[in-house]
């Protein structure tokens, strides 16, 4: 967090000045008066200047955007970001070269991005924002291959009379397999462990 402490003649003196110094727009800071100053007698005998502590607002969206940026380029692809904001989901949709590098098998690596970019976000926020990012539409052919996954798995379960055990998975595909099995009687689910090994057991009625 960059902060700083300027003086000048007046208030707004002193606060331009520590913008200028900060090389940033007053919207983007908060700005605490420490002394509103004096002019004295004729402006001069008994002035006292004034002193302001001006603190530079972090934008989480923006420091996420920016972790994701540099994370790719150390990876060695060149991405850009599109922001879809729908209240506390927040969804980052890469683009650019090397994209499949960025899924990974089975989406691993873009799971374990939007693991590291949530921690990033929510250390700069003040409420919790839950992140989803996705690249070329994974996260929609993800969901449709869940579907058959928790049907498949369900029969299984339901067939065998034995508890299945799916591998870790975000909380957003977690939820994809709850939702698609709540409506089957004959099976119930539930989520174990901890994240981000936390994972899904379909287990029969009995």
């Amino acid at each position: 967090m960059k902060q700083i402490t300027a003086n000048g003649q007046t208030v707004e003196e002193a606060v331009q000045s520590a913008l200028a110094q900060l090389k940033t727009t007053k919207d983007r800071t908060e700005v605490t008066i420490i002394d509103e100053g004096k002019k004295g007698f004729l402006g001069i005998f008994g002035s006292r200047q004034a002193i302001v502590k001006v603190t530079v607002k972090i934008d989480p969206i923006e420091e996420a955007k920016q972790f994701l940026m540099n994370v790719c380029e150390k990876m060695g692809t060149s991405i850009e970001v599109e922001v879809v904001k729908s209240g506390r989901d927040i969804q980052f949709i890469l683009s650019g070269q090397k994209i499949a590098l960025l899924i990974g098998k089975r989406g691993q690596t873009l799971n374990s991005l939007q693991y590291l970019t949530q921690l990033v976000i929510n250390r700069y926020s003040e409420q919790y924002i839950n992140v989803i990012l996705d690249a070329e539409d994974y996260r929609k052919r993800r969901s449709e291959t869940l579907i058959k996954l928790a049907d498949r798995l369900a029969q299984k379960s339901i067939k065998t009379g034995k508890t299945v055990t799916l591998e870790p998975m975000p909380s957003y595909e977690r939820k994809v397999i709850h939702t698609a099995l709540m409506n089957n009687t004959r099976v119930k689910t539930f989520s174990d462990g901890y994240e981000p090994n936390r994972h899904i057991v379909i287990s029969p009625v009995k």
